[in-house]
């Protein structure tokens, strides 16, 4: 009897019941909200749901030494990580992002990737703060660049520059990325007046199919040269828009749009959620994450705004303020929500098209933002 006893004392002592406290449990409890909000709300279910189920993983408690948990070197879940700290994951990304969108509505009207240029002010300004209150000039630069609204920029930047400071740094971006059409809406009507809010856009001009293909390729040059730090993103960014513009690779576009992203997307997020374990997540850091990341994406919407207004000043035919906050990279969603804060003024004000533009010129401008900090930053690692 005392043998059998000792062996229940001994099966009790290895579940998670008893090697868990309080911590695991409220990281469960995140999971398990980030599932509900992709499911239940639709906010970026690709995204959210992965990385709801990777926090469930990240925070069953496990021996150490098993080879179970994400930061032991010889487990399954380490491996796959290390697609994110090595920053392989989100070039990929990138990859599907470049084939999957179209820049026509931006070349249409360049004067619009102003306003995905005033986003980055958030990134900047967030840097300062983040210097302010005591991080190292490496894990402000990270934490920054989660005012440009761009997942895999942030992560790939974090792995280059604060490691130890990618859990954190991810979820933050993605949760503000989740939450675009909750945290944008009051900092748009906030900044504008009605009338502004039913200023419409006119007809772009038809872009053509030789500058569509022409574009990936100027568009690389200038801008590696520029940021050559943003070569591993931009590079494939822009490698994915010309296999779709070209006309004679469709099949590796289809690849690229479909099948990679999606794979991706699935290791990304669910390596990143169990990267959420709660004895190295919960930390004080990582708190200032995530105010700073509000503080950041907000500063980076109200941005974008405000300069449409500056912009206004000196056109003779004004522009929506709104498109303004479309200027955060989170694609499409701030430019679904700008068609939605205008439509709600005018139902038949349609500005979708046109928020396209500083939206996919944000994803552009947040890459060489994180390829500026990381040229000034490398240093400090």
């Amino acid at each position: 009897m005392e043998d059998l006893i000792k062996l229940l004392g001994e099966f009790w002592s290895n579940t998670g019941f008893a090697l868990g406290d309080y911590r695991y449990l409220m990281m469960i409890i995140v999971g398990l909200i980030f599932i509900y909000l992709g499911i239940a709300k639709h906010y970026e279910p690709l995204l959210l749901v992965p990385i709801g189920f990777g926090i469930l993983i990240g925070n069953i408690p496990v021996f150490k030494g098993l080879g179970l948990a994400i930061y032991e070197n010889n487990s399954v879940l380490h491996y796959l990580y290390f697609g994110v700290t090595s920053g392989i994951y989100p070039p990929l990304i990138f990859l599907g992002i470049g084939a999957m969108t179209d820049f026509s509505t931006m070349l249409a009207r360049p004067m619009l990737m102003l306003l995905g240029a005033a986003a980055q002010m958030g990134v900047f300004i967030t840097f300062l703060g983040a210097l302010a209150l005591g991080f190292a000039p490496n894990e402000a630069a990270s934490i920054g660049i989660i005012g440009g609204a761009d997942g895999p920029t942030a992560i790939f930047l974090s792995a280059k520059l604060a490691p130890n400071l990618i859990g954190p740094i991810a979820i933050a971006a993605y949760s503000y990325m989740a939450l675009v059409p909750v945290i944008q809406p009051p900092i748009m009507r906030l900044l504008t007046t009605r009338e502004e809010r039913l200023i419409q856009m006119e007809e772009p001009r038809e872009v053509s199919q030789k500058e569509k293909i022409i574009f990936p390729i100027v568009g690389f040059l200038l801008c590696c040269f520029l940021a050559p730090a943003a070569l591993p993103l931009l590079g494939l960014l822009f490698f994915g828009n010309l296999l779709k513009e070209c006309g004679v690779t469709e099949r590796l576009a289809q690849t690229a749009r479909t099948s990679v992203i999606d794979t991706v997307t699935i290791l990304l997020g669910i390596t990143v959620g169990a990267s959420t374990q709660a004895d190295v997540f919960l930390t004080s850091k990582s708190i200032f994450i995530f105010v700073l990341g509000a503080v950041s994406f907000g500063i980076a919407t109200a941005s974008g705004v405000i300069f449409a207004k500056i912009m206004n000043l000196f056109l003779t035919i004004k522009i929506n303020p709104l498109l303004g906050a479309a200027g955060v990279s989170a694609v499409p969603d701030s430019a679904r929500v700008v068609q939605v804060v205008g439509q709600e003024e005018d139902p038949t004000n349609f500005l979708l098209m046109h928020a396209m533009a500083p939206n996919v010129s944000g994803v552009i401008g947040s890459a060489v933002a994180a390829g500026v900090l990381w040229s000034f930053m490398g240093k400090y690692i």
